[in-house]
């Protein structure tokens, strides 16, 4: 490689948003050492692609962090992975939540090794985000969310039932720290900016298209359909 790695890794990952191909990420493990590293490419590679940094995921391990943050691709992406439970936040200018939802991330790779690439190609690579299914949006209210049933329903497999089981013991815990990553630099938030803020009982393995059912105890029942764009 004889360009700089970061700038050539943001070359990579935005021609492989765009035709579908994978990169090894044997070929890129010096690319990326660093968080800053990592949160560099994701900056880049969403210019390159025209992204409007209306919609992010953001995580944690737990309510304390560390946290970790990506832009979310507007449109369904590539050979998906599978799909991750979610609740979603609609985030004011000031980061306050304001609204939520049911909402499904949907998961790719835009490495060949998918989930075994190292953990820091895969943050550079939007933290494996193929794009986010939202359903109807209501006001802000806290819940007791330790004990919130959800059940995931996916075309041909038995349900997935489960009480709690978030890493962090409020999804909003998380948007302090969003916010802090997402205004660095001198950086604005719009207003009614989504963020969806962590999985609930992690990844659910599935590839080709999607449709199932998500249900929130207190939020209701979201029917999803996607398919990858290639």
């Amino acid at each position: 490689m004889t360009e700089a790695p970061i700038p050539a890794l943001v070359q990579a990952l935005t021609a492989c948003h765009r035709d579908g191909t994978r990169l090894s990420a044997a070929d890129w493990t010096d690319a990326v050492r660093t968080e800053a590293d990592a949160y560099a490419v994701q900056d880049g590679v969403a210019r390159a692609l025209g992204w409007p940094l209306d919609r992010w995921k953001s995580g944690g391990a737990g309510p304390q962090g560390p946290f970790s943050h990506s832009p979310v691709s507007p449109v369904a992406g590539t050979a998906f992975l599978g799909v991750e439970a979610e609740v979603a936040l609609r985030a004011g200018v000031d980061g306050a939540p304001e609204a939520m939802c049911i909402a499904v991330e949907l998961v790719a790779s835009r490495w060949a090794e998918g989930m075994e690439a190292p953990a820091l190609l895969r943050m550079a690579d939007f933290q494996s985000n193929a794009g986010l299914l939202l359903g109807p949006w209501q006001p802000y209210r806290a819940l007791a969310w330790a004990d919130v049933e959800w059940r995931l329903s996916l075309s041909g497999q038995p349900d997935i039932v489960r009480r709690g089981g978030h890493s962090l013991a409020n999804p909003a815990s998380v948007l302090p720290a969003w916010f802090k990553h997402a205004t660095r630099d001198g950086a604005t938030v719009k207003a009614g900016t989504v963020v969806t803020a962590g999985a609930w009982g992690g990844l659910h393995a599935w590839t080709g298209p999607v449709a199932g059912t998500l249900a929130f105890e207190g939020l209701g029942e979201f029917a999803f359909r996607a398919a990858a764009s290639r």
